[in-house]
């Protein structure tokens, strides 16, 4: 059993890159934007780790161009409704059990990666998907969504520290948990970062979450 009082990493807000003339951000964004807007996609629902390809596809086509057609996505039934709060419930008593500095690195660490290697592809499907320009997909898509996880982390450990006052020879203390059965997560089709850290919030205090 570990013993210790972990201490997160320090937070700051993720630096805006400005994507000048000539920046190699600039570049990278540009190329996957155009990989990415000249591809056709399906896009599955996700129930536990399972792909689920209903069949009954909906195009999606940017706001911008709606003469074209970018993917589709399988729109979901009843039964996958059914099957994704079940698998939600199955996996709640391992994942409230687990350690919040296991919950945290986890989300931490999606941050990094939004950072780093899918910040580009993040923010290319902002821009295709939302009609945003580069300064306001990397304003949301990326930063604001590196932001909400990496504070987030931040807040709970405040939560957790905030315990009631104890008066002499008692000793008051409390266990935070989370909520019972499952939460549900609708987050909006125009804001990455919201979409992102709606069910991500839930999740890291040890819920489990429906996302639609």
């Amino acid at each position: 059993m570990a013993n210790s009082f972990a201490q997160i990493p320090a937070v700051i807000n993720e630096e805006v890159k400005a994507y000048a003339l000539g920046s190699p951000e600039r570049a990278q964004l540009l190329d996957t934007y155009k990989k990415m807007y000249n591809e056709v996609i399906e896009d599955p629902q996700y129930i536990g780790s399972e792909e689920i390809f209903s069949g009954n596809k909906k195009e999606i086509r940017p706001p911008h161009d709606h003469q074209k057609v970018v993917g589709y996505y399988h729109e979901g039934t009843q039964a996958d409704v059914k099957r994704a709060i079940e698998t939600a419930l199955a996996a709640k008593a391992s994942w409230a059990s687990m350690a919040w500095e296991d919950r945290a690195a986890i989300f931490l660490r999606a941050a990094d990666l939004i950072a780093g290697p899918y910040r580009a592809i993040l923010n290319a499907a902002t821009m295709i998907g939302q009609s945003k320009n580069a300064m306001q997909a990397e304003i949301d898509a990326a930063c604001e969504l590196i932001d909400f996880l990496r504070f987030n982390v931040k807040f709970m450990t405040e939560i957790y520290a905030d315990q009631p006052v104890s008066s002499t020879g008692v000793w008051n203390k409390v266990e935070y948990r989370p909520l019972e059965g499952f939460t549900f997560a609708i987050t909006p089709f125009n804001f990455t970062a919201i979409a992102g850290n709606l069910p991500s919030c839930m999740a890291l205090m040890g819920n489990v979450v429906v996302w639609k």
